[in-house]
């Protein structure tokens, strides 16, 4: 069905007029009669009878408005979708608990003109960077690790180092303290089921756990965060790491502490990646933003693994 038709017999029903509905459309009265022709051929109905005082809805023309207004509605909606400036800025947060999230959410809050579709890709850095680069979403967070093959449309740049929390339930022997160093770890169970062995962030806790004798253990099913926080609840021997920024909620029976992990502190560090040839506006918005809530740098006393220490700052 042709829209301009459809756009024209919305204007002539509201206006009553062939004349006026063309001074609205900025066409000729002859235009607006052959696309209301055309509209009726394709429909096989009468949608006007034309009267002394202008042009009055037939039974059919009336039963046809209310769809012809709303197939108007869906294509401004369908336009706006894919329409840079007009559509939501698409944002891949990775998972809606850790740091990323809420750093958008906040963003959002500063900007809430600014429309936003937030999404969890489970994809590692290899396909996230593919799906900026095909266009399935404008921006993505992750660490890449210096092997990782960045395509020459893509840019990356550093803007989260997020230090880590020890998670332990109320037996276990560092429970109480105020801070723990990284090597006060070695000897602990650090529980991470399920981490995968190939991603960023294997490298990366791989990096860590050489670098400070820590052990690491993933094996085990996983059941999911609310599993694993009623294991370690549970136990006077089971910990894990979490993000400072993360978002974990749990009963207060579980009465699980999140030490600092400090001197130095081990930050995650992760990377916006888009596109560069993204015309978005809100892109350079939400860049700008981030770069300002940048906390950490390799220069305080932090430990970040080696790839991160020669990455340039977000420009």
């Amino acid at each position: 069905m042709d829209l301009e038709a459809v756009r024209t017999f919305v204007a002539v029903a509201a206006a009553g007029q062939f004349q006026e509905a063309a001074a609205t459309l900025s066409i000729t009265q002859q235009a607006v009669s052959k696309r209301i022709a055309v509209l009726e051929r394709d429909l096989d109905v009468r949608l006007f009878t034309r009267t002394a005082r202008g042009a009055r809805l037939t039974i059919d023309g009336q039963a046809f408005l209310p769809h012809a207004r709303e197939l108007l509605r869906v294509a401004e909606r369908a336009d706006a979708s894919v329409r840079p400036g007009r559509r939501a800025l698409r944002v891949d947060v990775v998972n809606r608990r850790i740091v990323t999230a809420g750093l958008v959410q906040d963003f959002y809050r500063t900007h809430p003109e600014i429309e936003l579709d937030v999404v969890t890709l489970d994809a590692d850095v290899e396909g996230a960077i593919a799906a900026v680069e095909a266009g399935t979403i404008d921006v993505t967070f992750h660490a890449v690790p210096p092997r990782q093959h960045v395509p020459d449309a893509i840019r990356t740049a550093p803007v989260i180092d997020e230090p880590h929390q020890l998670l332990v339930g109320p037996r276990h022997p560092l429970a109480n303290a105020r801070a723990v160093a990284p090597g006060q770890l070695a000897g602990h169970r650090i529980w991470m089921p399920g981490l995968d062995a190939r991603g960023e962030v294997a490298v990366y806790y791989d990096e860590l756990a050489t670098a400070f004798g820590i052990t690491i253990d993933v094996v085990g099913p996983v059941f999911g965060n609310e599993a694993l926080l009623a294991e370690i609840a549970d136990s006077s021997d089971l910990a894990t790491l979490v993000g400072e920024g993360s978002r974990y909620l749990w009963p207060d029976s579980y009465d699980l502490r999140r030490v600092p992990v400090r001197d130095p502190a081990p930050v995650y560090p992760m990377s916006l990646i888009w596109r560069e040839d993204n015309p978005h506006p809100a892109l350079g918005e939400l860049r700008r933003y981030l770069d300002s809530r940048r906390k950490h740098s390799p220069g305080t006393n932090v430990w970040v693994p080696k790839w991160q220490q020669r990455a340039a700052p977000m420009s």
